[in-house]
Parts: structure tokens; C-alpha cells; sequence
């Protein structure tokens, strides 16, 4: 074999390689990139509806499944409790958790579905190692890196959720408006006939469910300009309050649930912003418990991270405040301490690892809720 054969044969070789790398290789890049970075799929109306069906039969010890009422378009606002006496009101603390005022903010009802999975799964399961270090439920979901080893919340705690589902009865609503979660919109569906329901044809439909709440509802006439009553009392608005308090079935239906209930905390879940904020919404005086509400919402900030707004701070600077909101009426008229919680960055995170990590943090949140509640009444005259 002579030297012009070994030259011949590297150039057929090296044309081969060149080849591979730019007409294969790239399709396996591609191929990769598309199987982890395919966006996160979240739950529609009827896939968590199946789920929770499945969940109550493999779970009925500790889980329910009710219909506090339906929407406009038919379909049931599912409520799910968690207890370990399920079918009984028990003389115990209570936790509301709601999602999906907006159904176009999804991560608000995802994290309520990922928190009912994760209660119920590992409820009756053994404390497990899961970072395999030879301990266990030694770095619980807190946002802290508790065992040193560099990583966050990657050994949570069996034991922790069985005492709150002893202790505590939750209840949770992940889609308040699951018309509005299936048309992926800010409000419900209903139709409107005009701003007082007087028209006779339909002029518009859907009312921003909450703007919907009653507490001092008549505000928005006193003060038209502070509430922005004009912008709000048009029902093409994307924050249309209704014609009436508590004029939409949505709202209707957490009314009447709560008011059969002893609860003491309430998340209601929204998106976006990464803040928390509590009553009250519509005035810059600060709340009878507004230092037990500074309370619990740094510890909830411990672990989400997420800035807390407290006392005259507001979310958006406003010119008067907001009316109607979920968190005013549970507050003002039932007593309950209330938070909106504006999840993520975005409105509708796709990456998987980011709707996970939300998820999985405020496992942690709604736990720390749980174990806070029991507290509650004995805190009350502390702090007030």
C-alpha cells in the first residue's frame, strides 16, 4: 500500500466525519432539545376532574370530593378536603386554598392539583429516604438547604403531611372558575346585558369573578374616582365587577361554602409576580391583625422567596384601590386571614422545571399554612 492510497483514504474519511456533523448531529440536538424542553402541559377541566375521581376511590380515608355549585356553561366547581376524619366537621383548625379566579392563570390551579397528589401519595407512605444519604425527612420543604449537601428541599417529610392531615381540615378549590380555565380567560363566561342586567340583548360576557366579592360593595359609589367605578362598571372591562355582590354562580358558591366552615387561613392562588398580599385592598388603613398578618406572611416569604406587601404598600400604584376582591370578604365580613398569592414571573410558565419547582415550593407554603392555623385564635388577641 503506497502513500497516495492512506491520503485517499483519510480525504474519503475526514468527507465522512464533515457528513456526520452537519447532517446527523444536528438532528440528534434537535431530537433532544425537543424531548426536554417540550412545554408544560397543564391540567384541563376534564383531566382534573378524572383525577380527582380516581384520587377519592384510592383515597376516600382522607379525601373527598364535592360540587359546591356549577357554572353558567354547566360544569361542577370541584372542592376537595383533606382529613383524616373526611366525612365529619371536626373541632379543628381549617385552611381554604383556592386557584383559578382567572382561568387564564394557570399555574394558580396546577399548584393546588400537584399539592392534593402529593398529600395523598404520601400520606400513608414510610418516611423515605429520597436523597438516599441514610436519613430521612431531614430537609422538608422549607426553601433551606437543612442537611448542608448543596440542595434545597429534596428530602421532604411523610410526617409532616400525615400530622396536617390529622390536624387540620383542608379544603381546596383549585378552579373557582373552571369555564373561564376552559376558554383560558381573565373572566367567566356568563353572558352580560349590560352593566345592571338591564338590556335585552347580550352586550358582552364574563365578570372578573374577583371583583365579584360583596365587602362594601357601595364604596364604588361614594367614591367613583377613587374605584375607577367607570372603568369597572363597564361589562366589556377585563375587571367588570357585576351587576350585584355575589351576582356569578363562581362566587356564589365559595360564599356559601365558607360560610358553613370554621376556617382560619385562606391562599387564594393567582399569577403572576412572585408577591403576597392581604386585606385590605381598597383602603390604605392597615388591618386589625396586620401584624399577625406580617407574621405569617414572612414565613410564608421564607420559603417561596416571594416579596411581601404589607401596610400602605400596594401591587400596582393606584390612584384609590380595588373593590370586591376574595381576600376583603373573607377578611372583613368572615374573620378568615386571607392572601392572594401572585405566582411565578410570568403568567403561564412553560418550562416544566419552573411550573415544578412553583409546584413543590408551595407544598411547603400551604404545609407551613396548615400548622400556622392551629395557632390562630390564641394568636389573635396577641397580636391585635
Amino acid at each position: 500500500m503506497n502513500k497516495n492510497f492512506f491520503i485517499k483514504k483519510g480525504t474519503i474519511y475526514l468527507i465522512f466525519c464533515l457528513f456526520l456533523l452537519t447532517a446527523v448531529f444536528p438532528i440528534l440536538v434537535v431530537s433532544q432539545s425537543n424531548q426536554t424542553n417540550d412545554p408544560y402541559h397543564y391540567f384541563t377541566y376534564q383531566e382534573m376532574t378524572d383525577l380527582f375521581h380516581d384520587l377519592k376511590e384510592n383515597y376516600s380515608d382522607i379525601m373527598s370530593l364535592t360540587s359546591i355549585g356549577t357554572t353558567y356553561e354547566g360544569r361542577d366547581i370541584w372542592m376537595v378536603k383533606l382529613s383524616d376524619n373526611v366525612d365529619e366537621n371536626e373541632d379543628e383548625s381549617g385552611v381554604l386554598l383556592m386557584g383559578a379566579h382567572h382561568g387564564n392563570e394557570k399555574p394558580s390551579f396546577e399548584t393546588l392539583i400537584f399539592f392534593i397528589q402529593h398529600m395523598v401519595e404520601s400520606y400513608g407512605k414510610e418516611n423515605t429516604d429520597d436523597d438516599e444519604d441514610g436519613f430521612v425527612n431531614e430537609d422538608p420543604i422549607d426553601g433551606f438547604d437543612n442537611d448542608g449537601d448543596g440542595l434545597i428541599d429534596e428530602d421532604p417529610s411523610e410526617d409532616r403531611v400525615r400530622e396536617a392531615i390529622n390536624n387540620t381540615q383542608i379544603f381546596l378549590i383549585p378552579m373557582v372558575s373552571p369555564d373561564g380555565v376552559e376558554a383560558s380567560t381573565r373572566k367567566n363566561c356568563a353572558p352580560n346585558y349590560g352593566p345592571f342586567g338591564f338590556s335585552k340583548e347580550i352586550t358582552s360576557y364574563g365578570v372578573n369573578l374577583n371583583r365579584n366579592y360583596g365587602y362594601k360593595w357601595y364604596l364604588y359609589y361614594i367614591f367613583p374616582r377613587s374605584y375607577h367605578l367607570a372603568f369597572n362598571i363597564l361589562d366589556s372591562s377585563p375587571n367588570y365587577r357585576g351587576e350585584k355582590p355575589f351576582s356569578e354562580n363562581e362566587s356564589l358558591a365559595v360564599k356559601n361554602f365558607v360560610e358553613t366552615q370554621d376556617i382560619a387561613i385562606s391562599l387564594s392562588y393567582h399569577s403572576y409576580s412572585e408577591v403576597m398580599f392581604y386585606p385590605w385592598t381598597h383602603t390604605s388603613k392597615l388591618a386589625l391583625h396586620e401584624d399577625l398578618f406580617i407574621s405569617i406572611g414572612e414565613n410564608m416569604s421564607k420559603i417561596n422567596k416571594y416579596h411581601l406587601i404589607t401596610g400602605r404598600q400596594y401591587i400596582i400604584p393606584r390612584y384609590g384601590g380595588t373593590l370586591g376582591t376574595s381576600e376583603n370578604w373573607l377578611y372583613g365580613e368572615r374573620g378568615i386571614l386571607s392572601y392572594t398569592m401572585e405566582l411565578c414571573s410570568t403568567r403561564v410558565p412553560t418550562d416544566p422545571e419552573i411550573v415544578y419547582k412553583v409546584c413543590l415550593t408551595h407544598v411547603g407554603v400551604n404545609l407551613y399554612v396548615c400548622e400556622r392555623s392551629r395557632t390562630i385564635e390564641s394568636e389573635r388577641s396577641f397580636y391585635q
